[in-house]
């Protein structure tokens, strides 16, 4: 078994390249649009089976089969003494399969197939069901996907339903040429696009384990790790990619835009304070992956979609790997009593004028330097340019943090320390204006349209103003604070925040409790629809 398993690996071997070509071609020739239906028959939504591969296609089939080739083939001896090894692997390749056929699909019903079948795979991918925690697992993130499956599908029949056809660029046309508008309650009006962007976005936020719906993926983390490695890396991008596919729906919808940044924003928060309070190295690396796609979600609300695929690609590769490798550190930590290492006394850092003095120009003086040259020089309006600003902060915020971080080594020469710094900035900046800007121009080259997606998700000039405010107050104190520590000094904290920062250390241990809100929910419904069926007895009375 174990040497035909390895010939599947030349077969993803062969898909992956097959992925590259395409996208060279794509890139070179235009789109590849492959039917085996009439669009125009209504027998056709039975089972419309077709192709449409384009940039956006070509770009996640290739990372897909990499992914998915890189896995499996680590899969095949981190499996190789498993009972139902061969299981395992046909399920892992099917898998690959299906991820490929979704991102290429040639109409919405053909990639919500697909979509589905993925909430069935994530489920038997589970692996030992025999095991009770894994099987309440599994469960528990099929329940939860099947809640964005169900809003998913009906955001496609609301959608056949208002413009008559499921096909991406009729449907775009028709959106945008003849604009409905709905009433669901009295006296609110919401356009058609808003409505079907709507349940789209939850189907979306749903896979890829955004709040409230993230629950599901740390409760999967008991599957075997090689199926987290693709579940990280390929499956949980489900949801930028299916926000950039129907980019022109949601251009159209800015209540949308603005609503996925503020979930996203969320999900950032909150699974970044949860993974800070995880000891287990997978459920640090699960709500981890919780953070960072809450960080696309919310790109793609601000409508840099570009962007969310570029960080979905380079995130899939970075936590694939770190996945992989995981295994390798749990596997030693359990051969050796003496790992992980407990440092029983550290030596107190040195204060380097050098270190802080750099850390001061490139993440504070050289940045608002830049803003004022936009500002004053090349007599730019920022307010009413919040695509500009919104590269602007993301390379000022990811490279604070990266430098920041970089102030915490111990044990380092001043120099070495500021070297690194001036490195990672150059760096960052280097990555978001050129390697950013690039993929956005090979994602969307047209950039009318790109200008249209960032207008569209325009914040309110007070709104835009106040993040811009905090999130600089948020970077100054965070300096400060470093700064005086790292002299030997101390702040003066309120009472209030003390109490606070206890309370919401207790917060992030439990969760926020969101998992104990669902099960009351769930014991809830369970108690009324005994009642309505007459059962008064069972577990949930």
């Amino acid at each position: 078994m174990h040497k035909r398993a390895k010939i599947a690996i030349f077969f993803l071997g062969a898909a992956f390249l097959g992925s590259a070509l395409t996208l060279w071609h794509v890139a070179t020739q235009g789109p590849i649009t492959i039917r085996y239906y009439d669009p125009d028959s209504l027998s056709s939504l039975v089972f419309p089976i077709g192709f449409y591969i384009d940039r956006l296609s070509a770009v996640m089939m290739t990372l897909i089969s990499c992914v998915g080739m890189i896995v499996y083939t680590y899969s095949v001896g981190n499996m190789f003494q498993d009972y139902n090894a061969r299981r395992y692997l046909s399920l892992m390749a099917f898998t690959v399969f299906v991820l490929l056929c979704m991102v290429s699909s040639a109409n919405i019903m053909m990639l919500y197939i697909f979509w589905q079948l993925l909430s069935y795979l994530l489920y038997i991918l589970a692996h030992n069901h025999s095991h009770g925690p894994t099987l309440a697992g599994a469960f528990r993130t099929y329940t939860m996907l099947r809640v964005g499956d169900v809003a998913f599908l009906i955001g496609i029949v609301l959608a056949y339903q208002l413009y008559g056809t499921l096909e991406y660029s009729t449907l775009f046309e028709r959106v945008a040429e003849s604009p409905v508008m709905l009433t669901p309650f009295p006296g609110i009006e919401i356009s058609g696009a808003t409505a079907i962007t709507l349940f789209l976005f939850i189907g979306g936020i749903c896979k890829s384990a955004n709040f409230p719906f993230h629950i599901w993926l740390p409760s999967s983390l008991f599957a075997p790790t090689p199926m987290h490695a693709l579940l990280h890396a390929g499956i949980i991008n489900a949801g930028g990619f299916l926000i950039n596919r129907l980019a022109p729906m949601f251009g159209l919808s800015p209540t949308i835009l603005h609503l996925a940044f503020a979930v996203g924003l969320i999900t950032v928060i909150v699974g970044g304070l949860m993974m800070l309070r995880q000891n287990d190295i997978k459920r640090k690396l699960g709500y981890s992956t919780i953070g960072q796609m809450g960080y696309m979600i919310m790109e793609c609300g601000l409508g840099a979609f570009a962007l969310a695929v570029f960080h979905l690609i380079a995130h899939g590769f970075f936590k694939g790997s770190v996945f992989l490798y995981c295994g390798n550190v749990i596997h030693h930590a359990r051969k050796e009593p003496s790992l992980p290492h407990i440092v029983t006394s550290r030596k107190p850092a040195e204060f380097s004028f050098l270190t802080w003095f750099t850390g001061l120009v490139t993440t504070l003086l050289i940045p608002l330097v830049i803003l004022l040259a936009i500002h004053d020089v090349l007599a730019i309006p920022l307010l009413e340019s919040q695509g500009l600003m919104i590269f602007l902060f993301f390379i000022w915020i990811t490279s604070t943090q990266a430098i920041l971080s970089l102030t915490r080594i111990r044990g380092v020469a001043s120099w070495k320390v500021s070297a690194s710094m001036i490195s990672v900035w150059f760096f960052v900046i280097f990555i978001y204006l050129f390697a950013a800007e690039t993929f956005t121009a090979f994602i969307y080259p047209n950039p009318a349209e790109v200008e249209f997606y960032l207008k569209a998700a325009a914040l309110p000039d007070w709104l835009f103003s106040t993040i811009v405010v905090a999130v600089s107050l948020v970077i100054i104190t965070s300096w400060s604070y470093l700064y005086i520590s790292a002299r030997g000094g101390s702040i003066r904290v309120p009472d209030w925040i003390e109490s606070f920062k206890v309370r919401l250390y207790r917060l992030s241990m439990n969760r926020f409790y969101i998992e104990k809100m669902y099960e009351g929910l769930g014991r809830f419904f369970m108690r009324v629809l005994n009642r309505i069926v007459g059962h008064d007895a069972g577990w949930s009375k």
